[in-house]
């Protein structure tokens, strides 16, 4: 965090701190929004100024147990002043909202992703903003990434948001790659924005009212560095100038960081998201292809699986070319990984995927399954 950002004491209103959290801070401990994580120990902001402090044993014990307690940047957490005047980490306050993804390195054996940890990559957000570069105006935008993102988005209880950066790169193709976002992102405000020049940023911070406070989510080289420092007014974060080759920036960002700005509101930085596992999902897939969901209702069949089925309104909208293919395709990919997610979580779910399972391959040894 730049040193412009450090202060003697902060006015915890202006970081979130309301009646309802102060409810559920324990007695004779003091309040504090983490701001920065490093291994065992936190940056947090209170009305002391901006301290690092460890790790409790309970806390320590519980992230142990299961990784999503670890705390992460937004939470509000409950510090006890230690007799040597340091202060200690004891308790996390319940969170409002989670971003939370699958862990990263495990794979199921049958090739799925099929994580059975989740990180939290913010806490305690209002707004998701979901950044993804426009480029020169051959390439397109990954919009199954930013189907990801928002599906966790949703899920995490926060309002998400597309932000199409660095729109001043792909020239007279704006238009059409904001449609191609829009379609990928159905009732999500999509905007253009140009953190050098200004373009768009007073939309982005119109997002920011009051104390509100965002996370900016995406690949690296995103600009969402140069974005922070957009809406903070001065450089609050390092940034690399983009590559003149293909207008792509280069990972700078290696920590989550919560910054207040200075016209209120806050906003967490974030290094680029290489992998985007599902985790937990609930409702936030149906909400990124609530397109598909509605066609579905007009399916012939309740358990209709748009594929060859007579009377499918699916199938219908894409013939027709009003639903992309592209769309049914990653909603199949998205419902099939969240179905796994929930196996892993849920004993009997699993077990009833082990018995399909096995039932299967008991018909593929019957003899001659396989013979003409």
């Amino acid at each position: 965090m730049s040193s412009s950002n450090f202060s003697t004491s902060f006015e915890l209103s202006s970081l979130g701190w309301n009646d309802s959290l102060a409810a559920e801070l324990p007695a004779g401990l003091l309040p504090a929004r983490v701001a920065r994580v490093d291994r065992g120990a936190a940056e947090v902001l209170c009305a002391d100024g901006h301290l690092q402090v460890h790790y409790s044993a309970h806390v320590r014990r519980a992230a142990a147990a299961d990784p999503v307690a670890l705390p992460c940047v937004g939470d509000w957490a409950a510090l006890r002043r230690l007799p040597e005047g340091r202060f200690e980490l004891e308790a996390l306050l319940p969170r409002r909202t989670a971003f939370v993804r699958g862990g990263v390195g495990r794979v199921s054996r049958g090739g799925l992703s099929g994580d059975s940890q989740g990180q939290v990559l913010a806490a305690n957000v209002d707004v998701v903003f979901v950044a993804e570069p426009a480029l020169h105006s051959t390439d397109t935008a990954d919009l199954g990434r930013i189907e990801r993102l928002l599906a966790l988005a949703w899920e995490s209880g926060a309002l998400p948001v597309v932000l199409v950066t660095k729109s001043d790169l792909v020239g007279d193709g704006l238009d059409f790659l904001m449609r191609e976002v829009a379609s990928a992102a159905p009732g999500v405000d999509v905007h253009a924005v140009c953190s050098v020049s200004g373009e768009g940023v007073d939309i982005v911070r119109g997002h920011l009212e009051g104390t509100r406070t965002a996370v900016v989510l995406g690949a690296s080289g995103a600009g969402k560095s140069t974005l922070v420092n957009a809406l903070a007014g001065e450089q609050v974060m390092e940034t690399q100038q983009v590559r003149a080759s293909d207008g792509r920036g280069r990972h700078t960002t290696v920590h989550r960081e919560l910054i207040p700005l200075r016209d209120g509101g806050l906003v967490i930085d974030t290094p680029g998201i290489r992998r985007i596992g599902l985790y937990d999902m609930g409702e936030g897939v149906d909400m990124v292809f609530s397109d598909i969901e509605e066609l579905a209702e007009r399916c012939r069949f309740a358990d209709c699986g748009h594929d060859s089925e007579p009377g499918c309104a699916v199938i219908a909208a894409i013939e027709d070319g009003s639903l992309p293919e592209r769309r049914l395709e990653s909603w199949n990919k998205l419902q099939r990984e969240a179905a796994w997610m929930a196996s892993r979580s849920d004993a009997r779910l699993r077990k009833e995927l082990q018995n399909k399972w096995k039932i299967i391959h008991k018909e593929m040894r019957k003899p001659g399954r396989n013979r003409p």
